[in-house]
């Protein structure tokens, strides 16, 4: 039983780690145009930075649950900043695109992929049932408010110093974090022996890789060689990866938490919520630096009262949960993200940015009423033996579904461009990334439906539940 003083220190140390690895999850989304210029690359290769990251999270997460199983806490957690932070070394040293996307590879798949897996299932476990979702509200600062204000911070270091600068600002956190770990934590979480599955490692990496491929190269046709091989592969991976795990007697990956409804309409909406939130983290930077032609600083500056909005919110939003349950939040939240979005649908190159910070401020409260309960709600409804299986499964999936709609949302705002500078001349961009979001807003129209006929009995016997 972990005392409350240790509780309290070991939730500190969590929250200083995830907000400087979560940081990076966005903050090269304000620092890409300027990447884009120095190594001389694409912006399709280029948004490879965000989403290529989040590829290899997904496919670190299954191993996740292996490892926490597995292996001793304390060592598993230093282990995973110690990653985290040679990373980082590879990517303030990178003389080129290449140096740089395998220090973001390290960072993510290895550091942050671990980091933020474990984060959930020790929260979960050390805390009661009672006080889940307000603690995991302050947790959703660290992973939700952190990867918001990310860009501010990264626009004005970059109009400063440069865009290194803010990978030494996360080298020093991350190297605090690690010697408060090495001081509080203890091994909280039960270990067994367990055989790694080296066959169920391979067909999910090549899963979670054909799926994001393949849509990422879709372009005029989903039956080009690009992104229809990848996708067949990534699909038949997937099926044989299933039906692996539901067959050994001990899983890589425990996918009988799919049986439980609450934790797989908590799974979709997650998903459906990374989809449409992280395409449009990465639309943003590229709308106000390439497009309205401001400052790196200015971009930053109009993500802040989003931050603000998400700060203020999500402790609120965890307690609403404790008190009433899941079924309200997810319904206005779902429709607060389409508002949101649809706003972005008419905006015009004489559109202020006071206008856009707006509607981005309104998204981030749609965010906070949605990314952390819905993972808490998930969670507190399946067993406690299958809570690293649960969060891999989850963390994972959604993670895919973000980086998916990274890629597919700027292929569609660079295609949609091409294609119309014949009739809109100089206003084709701004076309494009009307079109872009018009397309987000309907992917929160499934997300609005989902919540609405996802099952009144299902939201309401969660409500019971708790």
């Amino acid at each position: 039983m972990v005392k409350d003083k240790q509780r309290t220190l070991i939730f500190i140390n969590i929250l200083i780690s995830c907000i400087a690895s979560s940081m990076l999850a966005t903050a090269l989304t304000t620092a890409l145009p300027t990447m884009i210029n120095e190594f001389n690359i694409s912006v399709t290769t280029g948004q490879w930075l965000t989403s290529g990251y989040s590829l290899a999270m997904a496919i670190m997460m299954p191993l996740t649950a292996f490892l926490i199983i597995r292996f001793p806490t304390k060592k598993l957690y230093l282990a995973a900043i110690s990653f985290f932070v040679v990373g980082l070394l590879l990517a303030v040293i990178a003389p080129n695109f290449t140096v740089l996307m395998i220090g973001r590879i390290l960072q993510e798949a290895c550091g942050n992929g671990i980091l933020s897996s474990m984060a959930q299932v020790i929260l979960l476990t050390i805390y009661p049932l009672e006080k889940r979702g307000s603690i995991m509200g302050w947790y959703g600062l660290s992973i939700g408010a952190a990867p918001v204000i990310a860009p501010t911070i990264t626009g004005i270091l970059i109009d400063i110093t440069g865009w290194r600068m803010m990978f030494y600002l996360v080298i020093a956190i991350m190297i605090v974090s690690f010697i408060w770990a090495m001081a509080v934590f203890d091994d909280v979480l039960p270990n067994r022996k367990q055989t790694f599955d080296l066959l169920s490692f391979v067909l999910s990496g090549f899963a979670y890789g054909g799926l994001t491929l393949g849509i990422g190269n879709i372009s005029s046709s989903l039956f080009s060689l690009q992104s229809g091989l990848p996708l067949l592969i990534g699909l038949l991976s997937m099926g044989l990866f299933a039906y692996r795990q539901f067959h050994l007697d001990d899983p890589f990956l425990d996918l009988s938490v799919l049986k439980n409804k609450i934790f797989v309409v908590s799974l979709i909406g997650s998903m459906l919520l990374y989809f449409i939130m992280m395409g449009s983290s990465i639309i943003l930077p590229l709308l106000i630096q390439s497009i309205e032609g401001y400052s790196a600083t200015v971009s930053g500056l109009v993500t802040l009262p989003g931050s603000l909005a998400m700060t203020l919110i999500s402790p609120f939003t965890g307690k609403f949960y404790d008190k009433f349950g899941m079924k309200k939040l997810f319904f206005v939240g779902a429709i607060a993200l389409l508002l949101s979005n649809l706003g972005m649908v008419f905006i015009t190159l004489k559109t202020t940015i006071f206008i856009i910070a707006l509607l981005n401020a309104f998204r981030s409260i749609a965010i906070g009423c949605l990314m952390m309960p819905l993972v808490t709600w998930g969670m507190s409804h399946i067993d406690n033996s299958l809570t690293a299986h649960g969060t891999a499964l989850l963390t994972s999936l959604r993670t895919i579904a973000g980086a998916i709609g990274s890629a597919v949302f700027v292929s569609l705002m660079t295609t949609i461009t091409k294609q119309s500078l014949p009739i809109y001349g100089g206003n084709a961009a701004i076309h494009g990334l009307n079109i872009t979001f018009l397309a987000m807003t309907l992917s929160a129209v499934l997300l609005v439906l989902f919540a609405f006929f996802s099952g009144k009995s299902t939201l309401d016997t969660a409500t019971e539940l708790k």
